[in-house]
């Protein structure tokens, strides 16, 4: 399957089977394509939240109105982000690079985050959502479908899955066969609506 084609094929989908199982080498390919996600600096601040344990899931899925596909994807992400990776050690993200590069990008880095919660926050957003987009078009070339979910009660998931408190979700990601075909796009606007060339 080409990119185009799985874009035009992933759809959000609500029913999996709870039978299917995916294998530990899909999990990690999938897991290891999430984690080419482009991110500002290189700072590579998701974090994929395995979540195996079906105790735990039962627990997550309360705390997310009682969407069965918490529980019966063969696969659900919580995609976090750590809000401080910035200052973590950030001479790592540019260790491969030439000497030059890391001199001019490793003190940008703080320059661009320090005492900036709300870029810190925004920047997390966009990089979790390009990943989550990355893990979903993945799946789908796979031959699995996926739902991007951000309806769950974010603070009583975060103790749940004992989230350290420099980290914030951004969404789940469930992944399985889909026991349903998607229903038909409900509506999509016209490009006239939606795209603008140079000024409003």
């Amino acid at each position: 399957m080409d990119v185009t084609e799985a874009i035009v094929k992933r759809r959000s989908i609500k029913t999996f089977d709870p039978a299917h199982e995916m294998s530990d080498k899909e999990i990690s390919k999938l897991l290891a394509l999430g984690m080419l996600s482009p991110t500002a600096f290189n700072i590579q601040h998701w974090r994929f939240v395995v979540v195996t344990d079906p105790v735990l899931r039962q627990k997550i899925r309360a705390a997310s109105w009682n969407q069965a596909q918490v529980e019966d994807a063969s696969l659900l992400i919580v995609l976090t982000v750590d809000l401080k990776a910035w200052e973590k050690d950030p001479a790592r993200y540019w260790v491969n690079a030439p000497q030059a590069a890391q001199d001019i990008m490793i003190p940008m880095i703080g320059n661009f985050y320090n005492k900036k919660d709300q870029v810190q926050r925004d920047e997390g957003m966009r990089s979790g959502g390009m990943a989550a987009m990355t893990l979903m078009l993945a799946a789908k070339e796979m031959g699995y479908d996926s739902c991007p979910m951000d309806g769950f009660d974010f603070d009583v998931v975060g103790k749940l899955i004992n989230l350290p408190e420099d980290h914030t979700p951004v969404m789940f990601v469930a992944i399985g066969k889909a026991l349903e075909e998607a229903r038909a796009r409900g509506g999509q606007l016209d490009m006239d609506d939606v795209v603008i060339y140079n000024k409003f």
